[in-house]
């Protein structure tokens, strides 16, 4: 599921009338900069001074703001439901510290217990196997998948796991900094440990779950690998996927699952499976237990005292992203509620959010945008008949979701106590993966939304080939209904062109209509594809985001495919909009200049060092400050609008600018 990455998206403008206002934030704009030297400075450089990131967060932009807005609400609707509902009481669970202080770490005693009774490598499979359902404390995961050949049915996906830290690449890169953070990993494993009970010698436990962690990172797929679907694409049967991992019993497995042996398995990293089944052999039984006992307190923190919290806190917030301080506990309780219990919360949300005439304009907006794109797919001067054909009826295809799901889910089977957040969270948590479960093999669910009600963010699906955009998103700034139009188009416009985009960029590209992994480009324009996806992938390779940093342009390149398509789309549907009518001047702006400048704010955010670092290594999407610039830097009529010329920064050499449809 691609996502935009905290995105906001509405619908579009109204007509003009003589009061009009811009919808742009003029006292955000930084007049020392000029707009062809650093355009994402000039658009929200004064707002970024007088925004500094909070002493909580690892990064702080517009987006930011808006998901602190809805924080907010949310705390509101459920401070109310406190004593009256199952998400009021298992937000008072999660409130209520001094309970939680009290138990410490005593409701994970029995887990840990069931861990320390491992006596043979048959029971730790056998241990492997019966978690399952939990799907802590395995490095092997048995879960839902849409066949990518056959995307109406949904199989089971065998998927290799057990890092702590974000990317195999933190263990094996040789550089000071990964050493660094690895020496911080063993101090944090070895102060949990303590916490959690456990006596001995806590410092060479921590070295020995490092030491295994990075033997199970050695066989997998880089990042880069996992885009291409191929590379993770192996409908091998019970009968396969027993060859590789010999020792789990995979028919016992989905039989305790309620799942049909008949029913085909996928498993996305045979080498990772065949490295395991290695080790299992080759690293003592006591390390593994020594694992699963990390695991189990690592993935249980949030639930338990305090004191595992500020030391989860102290390294993944503070020596991971860069954050000096702990966000307010009713903000994790808010996140939580959200995370197990969306329905629930996202129904009451959108009764009070998210007006209908909001996703009445929001459906229109997409239309608008998807004859902009069909347009432009028709008009192609480089793909063939046939290519332009498929492309078309893909196209016509995209399901658009707006706000919610058009079921909502229920939670009957969830047991909450105000007295007991780790009881709560687990039965949340099961009755979430039993319903994904519940999905193998049975068709798709069309119903689903893959964001609760609340996200500020968007996806596009290639399985599923639909855009959707949650309630939370579709909001001011991103939208101001008394603005005029270019202010919305190239806010939330550009946002749409932007999922939209990702049917075609160089993943969803090689699914068809039906969300089929299957080619429908003829030998000679899939080779033109791949020359646009080159010259983006050669622009973020040496674009310099400061101390010397590059992107991986294999690693962003989708995402930025997205962005350079959304903005194209999203102008091209504001110059019809105009029906050959100039646009007015407002605030001494042209139109073409404030849809430009809206859809910079966008991006008006900044990150911490240590955040921009872990982005670079793990993120699809390129950093914010470079998605302004990188695209623009692409776009001429961006450059005709302020008048920008060859030799300056925002304008790369003809010869140089990427262009896509």
């Amino acid at each position: 599921m691609k996502s935009l990455h905290l995105l906001f998206v509405l619908a579009l403008g109204a007509a003009y009338s003589a009061d009009l206002k811009s919808g742009i934030d003029l006292t955000a704009i930084d007049k020392n900069c000029k707009p062809c030297d650093d355009f994402w400075r000039y658009a929200s450089g004064t707002w970024l001074d007088q925004n500094p990131i909070p002493a909580t967060q690892s990064g702080w932009g517009t987006m930011s703001v808006i998901s602190d807005q809805n924080r907010e609400r949310l705390k509101v609707i459920l401070d109310a439901e406190v004593g009256k509902s199952k998400i009021g009481n298992f937000y008072a669970a999660c409130m209520d510290t001094e309970r939680t202080n009290k138990l410490g770490w005593q409701p994970i005693a029995a887990d840990l217990e069931k861990i320390a009774k491992i006596a043979s490598v048959a029971d730790l499979y056998a241990a492997w196997r019966d978690s399952q359902l939990d799907g802590r404390l395995a490095p092997v995961t048995l879960g839902a998948r849409a066949d990518l050949k056959n995307s109406e049915q949904t199989i089971v996906s065998v998927t290799g796991g057990g890092l702590s830290l974000p990317d195999r690449n933190y263990y094996l890169n040789d550089d000071a900094r990964s050493k660094r953070i690895r020496s911080e990993f063993v101090a944090h494993v070895e102060r949990m440990l303590k916490l959690a009970g456990r006596e001995g010698d806590l410092a060479g436990a921590a070295q020995k779950i490092l030491a295994l962690e990075t033997l199970l990172a050695k066989p997998m797929l880089t990042r880069v690998e996992r885009r291409d679907p191929y590379a993770t694409y192996h409908v091998i049967g019970i009968e396969g996927a027993t060859k590789l991992l010999p020792g789990f019993d995979f028919k016992s497995a989905l039989t305790k699952l309620g799942i049909d042996l008949k029913t085909p398995v996928g498993v996305s990293e045979p080498r990772f499976m065949e490295e395991l089944a290695k080790l299992t052999t080759t690293v003592p039984l006591e390390d593994w237990k020594l694992w699963m006992s990390w695991s189990l307190i690592s993935s249980a923190s949030e639930t338990l005292s305090d004191s595992f919290r500020a030391e989860n806190f102290a390294f993944n917030g503070r020596v991971m992203s860069g954050r000096r301080e702990q966000d307010a506990r009713w903000k994790t309780c808010v996140e939580v509620v959200d995370r197990l219990m969306a329905d629930a919360l996202g129904q009451i949300y959108v009764a009070k959010h998210f007006p209908p005439q909001a996703k009445q304009r929001m459906d229109q907006l997409v239309e608008n945008l998807r004859d902009t794109l069909r347009d432009e797919l028709k008009n192609s001067s480089w793909m063939a008949p046939a290519t332009k054909e498929a492309a078309v009826k893909k196209l016509e295809a995209f399901r658009p979701k707006i706000g919610y799901a058009a079921k909502w889910k229920t939670y009957d089977t969830v047991t909450v106590s105000k007295e007991d957040l780790y009881g709560s969270v687990r039965s949340a948590a099961l009755a979430q993966r039993k319903y994904r479960l519940s999905r193998i093999g049975q068709p798709r669910e069309r119903d689903d939304f893959g964001m609760s009600p609340p996200t500020v963010n968007a996806y596009y699906s290639p399985t599923m080939n639909e855009i959707a955009f949650p309630a939370g998103i579709l909001q001011p700034p991103m939208f101001d209904m008394s603005a005029d139009d270019a202010m919305n188009y190239g806010g939330i416009g550009a946002v749409i062109g932007h999922e939209m985009g990702h049917g075609f960029d160089d993943q969803g590209s090689k699914y068809d209509a039906e969300g089929n992994l299957k080619n429908w480009w003829t030998p000679e324009d899939r080779k033109k594809f791949e020359e646009r996806a080159a010259c983006i992938i050669e622009q973020y390779n040496t674009l310099d985001v400061g101390d010397g940093l590059r992107h991986n342009g294999n690693l962003v390149v989708g995402e930025a495919m997205g962005d350079l398509g959304g903005v194209t789309l999203a102008y091209k549907a504001y110059k019809k909009s105009l029906n050959g009518k100039p646009a007015p001047v407002i605030d001494g702006l042209t139109g073409d200049q404030r849809f430009f400048i809206a859809f910079a704010r966008v991006w008006a955010n900044q990150q911490r060092p240590e955040a921009v670092r872990m982005r670079l290594t793990t993120d699809p999407h390129p950093i914010s400050k470079w998605r302004a610039i990188g695209t623009l830097q692409n776009f001429a009529p961006f450059h005709e609008a302020f008048g920008c010329k060859q030799g300056d920064f925002m304008v790369r050499p003809v010869e140089k600018q990427c262009k896509l449809y």
